[in-house]
């Protein structure tokens, strides 16, 4: 797809909205299309930013012939199903996280990306945030020396979100604390082992089957002497909202701030510093470098709900949409690839499940790309 702009449509237009802009400037894109099932959300948005070509109906869009590639944001379960529509249309994708809500769904858009030789990435946030990207660039100077253990967490209460998310088993939303330990240790995850801890409220309980307020899952790296510790709550658990993670190394390490906004922590040696994490605008085309701290969600009254609560996701959905792009233009593989991405996903969907067998060692499936 060299010396082309990229068609790009967008599926779901809640969060979905907040790219719209990033592709209408980025230099490799044509923001082409939108698809909403609701008429009046999908003739709001595409008046509001200019969007000519419209659907309500996604089947409908697929059979575009214009159109190169999807990135969808539609509620969790329609993720898989609608990935590999995308694919076996002849359509790159970027899917919101996570990538599926079960190990076979995982599998199968693995398989439809060998079948097809089309490009799948998961949108994860935290790894183009500019904490990950700070972090990551003092480990690749080697300021951290070797990495002894990795630490993230992702807290927040999902009361007054869509329904559909009530009572979510806490692991089965897990990509924003998997993502950042792996990508960092630019490993995989070999084998869990999770801990469902406290309660959630009766009448959430019934909806998933899953009773724990917290759980605290245990990773294996493959390949690796490295080990990792993520934990995951959803409801009844008094936190500020926080996705964060904390990295351990032989000469230096991070501790992402306990409070919202407050400086971050370097150790070196039993030396704790405060750091404030710089901006990784210049990474990008200069086109989109000021997505990194504005965007649509940016007025009081205009505030979707992930992104009041998650901070402005780090700066990183302009270096969501650059990875994919670029993938496309260059035909390399984005990062994280499908493989990469189901990885990521089953760790979260497996620790759920040896928390409620009590906390049972349970190995990864291997993927493969072809």
């Amino acid at each position: 797809m060299k010396n082309k702009q990229i068609n790009v449509a967008i599926v779901g237009l809640g969060f979905g909205a907040e790219f719209i802009p990033i592709y209408q400037r980025h230099p490799d894109a044509n923001m082409y299309a939108i698809c909403q099932r609701d008429h009046t959300k999908l003739h709001q948005v595409g008046d509001a930013l200019s969007i000519e070509k419209r659907y309500t109906d996604y089947d409908e869009l697929l059979r575009d012939p214009e159109i190169d590639a999807v990135h969808i944001n539609t509620p969790i379960q329609n993720h898989a199903e609608q990935s590999i529509k995308a694919l076996r249309a002849g359509k790159h994708v970027a899917c919101t996280v996570p990538m599926a809500t079960t190990v076979e769904e995982c599998r199968q858009i693995v398989e439809a990306v060998n079948q097809t030789g089309l490009t799948y990435m998961m949108m994860e946030t935290v790894i183009y945030s500019r904490e990950f990207l700070f972090v990551k660039e003092l480990y690749e100077n080697g300021e951290l020396g070797k990495l002894q253990f990795l630490r993230a967490s992702h807290q927040q209460e999902m009361a007054g979100w869509p329904g559909y998310w009530e009572g979510l088993p806490p692991m089965h939303y897990a990509t924003h604390c998997v993502g950042p330990v792996l990508a960092l240790a630019k490993a995989d995850a070999e084998y869990v082992s999770c801990f469902g801890s406290g309660r959630i409220d009766e009448n959430l309980i019934s909806k998933y089957g899953s009773p724990f307020a917290i759980e605290s899952c245990h990773i294996k790296f493959r390949d690796s002497d490295l080990c990792a510790e993520v934990t995951r709550s959803l409801f009844n658990t008094a936190r500020q909202y926080r996705e964060s993670f904390d990295v351990y190394g032989s000469k230096k390490s991070f501790e992402w701030t306990l409070i919202e906004h407050e400086p971050s922590v370097i150790h070196t040696g039993e030396v704790p510093k405060k750091v404030t994490i710089p901006d990784f605008a210049h990474l990008l085309p200069q086109e989109i470098q000021g997505f990194t701290t504005g965007g649509v969600y940016d007025a009081d009254d205009n505030q979707h709900l992930s992104f009041l609560q998650g901070s402005g996701h780090g700066g990183s959905h302009p270096h969501l949409v650059h990875e994919f792009i670029f993938a496309l233009v260059n035909q390399r593989q984005p990062f994280p690839n499908a493989r990469q991405s189901a990885n990521i996903t089953c760790v979260g969907i497996l620790a759920h499940e040896s928390a409620m067998n009590g906390g049972e060692k349970i190995n990864l499936p291997e993927f493969t790309l072809s």
